[in-house]
C-alpha cells in the first residue's frame, strides 16, 4: 500500500505533489540564511532607512511588522483583515503604507500615531512607491485594476489616475535621470516607469497636478519580456534591470533604446531584482526558491543561495554587505554580498555535498515540466489575478 493510501495528508494528490511536499518538509529544517520564522506567508519587505538592522514585512495574515534582524524580534505595527501585498515609506520617514488585497491602502503615521485608509482602486493593490515632488510627500500605487494612482497625502484622496496598461500594474520606479542633478529627490516633475502583467513597461511624466504618458512610450512601450514584469531597478547610468515571469532578469540599456544586453536565466518566475552597484552585483529572487547573486558586468552567476523552501517574494538590502530575502515559506533570511564570504559559503556547500553532510546541502529540486511561452504567460496571468 502506498503512503497516499495510509496518510490522510496525501489523499487525492499526485505522486509529484507528494514528492514536492516531502522535499519541502525536508528542506524546511535547514538553517541557511539564519531564518527568522513568521506565522504566515511574507509577501513584501521594506528596509528601515533609519536602522540597517531592521526591516518591515507584510504578511498574508494581514500583519505589518518591524523585524530586528540581529535578534529576530517581531514588533507589530498594524493588523488588517486581508493579505498585505506591498510596502512604502515616505522620504520624510513619517508615514508607512501597506497595500492590501481588499483594494485599500493603509497608512501609519509614526509621529502622530494616527492611521488612515486610502480608497481608490477597484481591485487588489499590487505595488507602492513613496516619493517627493517639490518637497511634498506623495504616494503612487498600482493595482490589478490596471490603474496607477498618485495620492494627495494631506487628504488621503487621489490626485489623479494614470491608465494605459491592459492588465495589472506590478512594479513602479522613478527614473533617476529625470531628477534634479543636485538632489536624489524629484523636483517639480519626474518620469515614472511602470511594469505590468501585460509585459509592457510604460513611462509617465508626473507632477503634483497631473500626469501623462510620455510620447515615446505611447509610440512604443518597452516590451523585451515575453510575459509579466514583476520588478524593476535602475542603476547609476540610468539603465534598467527587470525581473519577469518569463524566467529571466534583464539589463536594458537606455542609450540603445532599452535593448536587452544581459540575460540572467532562471528555472522559474523571477519575482524581484536588486542592484548592489557599489559591489558590482545584481541579486534576483525566484519562484524556484533561490536567491541568486550575479556579477553585474559579466552576467555570470556568483552564488545561488538555497535556503527557502517556497517561492521567494522579495529582496531588500540591509547595510553594505547583506541582502534580506522573504518568502511564502514564512521565513526571512539574510545572505552575504561579500565576495570572500560568498566564496566560503560555496566551499562549505561543496564540501557538505561531497561528504553527504547536512540536509540543506543535499536537497534536490523537484523538476517542473517545461511549459511553452504561451502556457507560461497564461499561468503568470492567473497568478496575477489570484495574488
Amino acid at each position: 500500500m502506498s503512503r497516499s493510501d495510509t496518510n490522510a495528508d496525501y489523499f487525492f494528490q499526485t505522486s509529484a505533489s507528494i514528492e514536492q511536499i516531502e522535499r519541502r518538509k525536508a528542506k524546511s529544517k535547514n538553517t541557511l540564511g539564519r531564518p527568522i520564522k513568521l506565522p504566515s506567508k511574507i509577501l513584501s519587505v521594506l528596509a528601515d532607512p533609519y536602522d540597517e538592522r531592521a526591516v518591515y514585512v507584510a504578511e498574508a495574515a494581514g500583519e505589518l511588522k518591524r523585524i530586528v534582524l540581529e535578534t529576530g524580534e517581531q514588533i507589530p505595527v498594524s493588523h488588517h483583515t486581508a493579505p498585505l501585498t506591498s510596502l512604502a515609506l515616505t522620504p520624510s520617514g513619517q508615514r508607512l503604507f501597506t497595500g492590501c488585497w481588499d483594494k485599500h491602502i493603509y497608512s501609519t503615521d509614526f509621529e502622530s500615531g494616527e492611521s488612515a485608509t486610502l480608497t481608490g482602486h477597484t481591485d487588489f493593490v499590487k505595488c507602492l512607491l513613496a516619493t517627493s515632488i517639490s518637497g511634498v510627500d506623495v504616494l503612487i500605487s498600482g493595482g490589478s485594476d490596471a490603474t496607477i494612482i498618485v495620492w494627495n497625502l494631506e487628504t488621503s484622496k487621489p490626485r489623479f489616475k494614470l491608465k494605459g496598461h491592459a492588465k495589472a500594474v506590478l512594479g513602479l520606479a522613478v527614473d533617476p535621470l529625470s531628477l534634479p542633478a543636485s538632489s536624489n529627490l524629484p523636483g517639480k516633475d519626474f518620469v515614472l516607469f511602470s511594469a505590468s502583467s501585460d509585459r509592457e513597461i510604460r513611462r509617465w511624466r508626473v507632477n503634483l497636478e497631473n500626469g501623462f504618458e510620455e510620447p515615446e512610450s505611447l509610440e512604443k512601450a518597452i516590451t523585451v519580456h515575453e510575459t509579466s514584469v514583476y520588478s524593476m531597478a535602475f542603476d547609476s547610468d540610468g539603465d534598467l534591470w527587470t525581473a519577469s515571469a518569463d524566467r529571466t532578469a534583464r539589463h536594458l540599456v537606455r542609450e540603445r533604446g532599452w535593448e536587452s544586453d544581459t540575460l540572467l536565466e532562471h528555472g522559474d518566475f523571477v519575482t524581484d531584482v536588486l542592484v548592489a552597484e557599489d559591489l558590482g552585483l545584481v541579486v534576483t529572487a525566484c519562484r524556484d526558491e533561490g536567491v541568486r547573486v550575479w556579477d553585474m558586468s559579466s552576467g555570470e552567476l556568483v552564488v545561488d543561495y538555497q535556503g527557502h523552501f517556497e517561492d521567494v517574494t522579495g529582496l531588500v538590502r540591509a547595510g553594505t554587505s547583506t541582502v534580506v530575502s522573504v518568502s511564502i515559506d514564512g521565513t526571512l533570511r539574510q545572505w552575504s554580498l561579500d565576495r570572500v564570504e560568498i566564496g566560503r559559503y560555496v566551499k562549505e556547500r561543496e564540501d557538505e555535498e561531497h561528504s553527504g553532510g547536512p540536509v540543506q546541502a543535499k536537497v534536490e529540486k523537484l523538476k517542473k515540466p517545461a511549459l511553452s511561452v504561451e502556457e507560461e504567460a497564461e499561468l503568470a496571468e492567473l497568478m496575477d489575478e489570484d495574488d
